[in-house]
């Protein structure tokens, strides 16, 4: 099967590098590494973390992005997950960092280089809230987000109105989950037609039972298919730390001491194999992130039935 090289939008390493903590050689290893699985263009994740570090990282990101060359998977931009998220959905974050969803607080560590921010929109601070409290009404985090042509996601969240977001992160995995009564973010992502919404389809994360119901009422052509990879995934590391947590794999899961799932451990292909084995795949699925980033089609790859890269094709 021909199809357009892969986009990760979600992850935050592998091969032993954390995007959290690398070094701007870091990162080209990375990206070089990857291509050879048939993934053409990263969006590198960063976890909760200081401002301090997080601006070190997106740094050391985009650096890395203007010193690649050519069989090197590109590096698209950041996505930014945590730290405007809210702590009754924190899985593995750490919340001593978590800042509210102001602009405000984005202006601390915004960059030109950040595509994604992943936030918590019912802890946006409202007009309403700020007019009561005497403050002076601010553009709200999400239309400033929007203005600057960054994708604004719900994760790591409870709130079921999704109106300011473009997408959902991991749907259902830190979020508030289906409910029969009110709304609620994974509901919402669910009906909501016009956003794409993330999934991870690592027989992990979701069950299969989940999955085909995602796939039933998500339209095609607006799922995304992440990993979101931990620097374990194809590494021989076996404890680590992530998010300022202690880290365990165990071969197929990564968790904290208290079994908090950290992230998966497998790459993009290896979840489409997955997916196919399941009877769930869908080649629509690898064309998405090029249309809601709105990227050009950089190269092709053949695969074999296993999803195991047979040629790359790239322009």
């Amino acid at each position: 099967m021909r199809t357009r090289l892969l986009i990760e939008q979600h992850f935050h390493g592998a091969f032993g590098v954390d995007f959290n903590k690398a070094s701007v050689d870091d990162v080209l290893y990375l990206s070089k590494a990857i291509l050879k699985y048939g993934i053409g263009g990263i969006f590198p994740t960063l976890v909760t973390d200081s401002v301090e570090n997080i601006n070190r990282a997106v740094s050391v990101i985009k650096e890395a992005a203007s010193k690649q060359s050519e069989g090197m998977a590109k590096i698209l931009g950041v996505h930014l997950e945590g730290i405007f998220i809210n702590e009754k959905k924190k899985g593995i974050h750490n919340p001593a960092h978590f800042l509210t969803p102001s602009v405000e607080n984005y202006k601390l560590l915004e960059d030109d280089f950040i595509k994604i921010v992943t936030l918590a929109p019912e802890l946006i601070p409202s007009i309403s809230s700020q007019v009561a409290s005497f403050e002076e009404p601010q553009e709200s985090l999400a239309d400033y987000l929007a203005e600057k042509g960054v994708k604004v996601q719900a994760g790591h969240c409870v709130g079921g109105d999704l109106s300011g977001c473009s997408g959902t992160t991991h749907t259902f995995n830190a979020m508030e989950g289906i409910s029969h009564r009110g709304k609620s973010t994974a509901l919402s992502a669910l009906i909501s037609d016009n956003i794409y919404s993330e999934i991870i389809a690592d027989g992990v994360h979701v069950s299969d039972d989940a999955l085909r119901l995602f796939f039933k009422c998500k339209p095609a052509d607006k799922v995304i298919l992440v990993s979101d990879c931990l620097p374990c995934t194809h590494s021989d590391l076996k404890e680590f730390v992530f998010a300022d947590e202690k880290v365990y794999y165990d071969g197929k899961r990564a968790t904290s001491k208290d079994g908090t799932i950290a992230g998966s451990t497998v790459l993009l292909p290896e979840i489409m194999h997955r997916l196919a084995s399941v009877g769930l795949f869908n080649p629509q699925y690898i064309d998405n992130p090029y249309n809601y980033h709105n990227i050009e089609p950089f190269g092709e790859i053949e695969w074999d039935e296993d999803f195991n890269v047979c040629q790359l094709l790239q322009r």
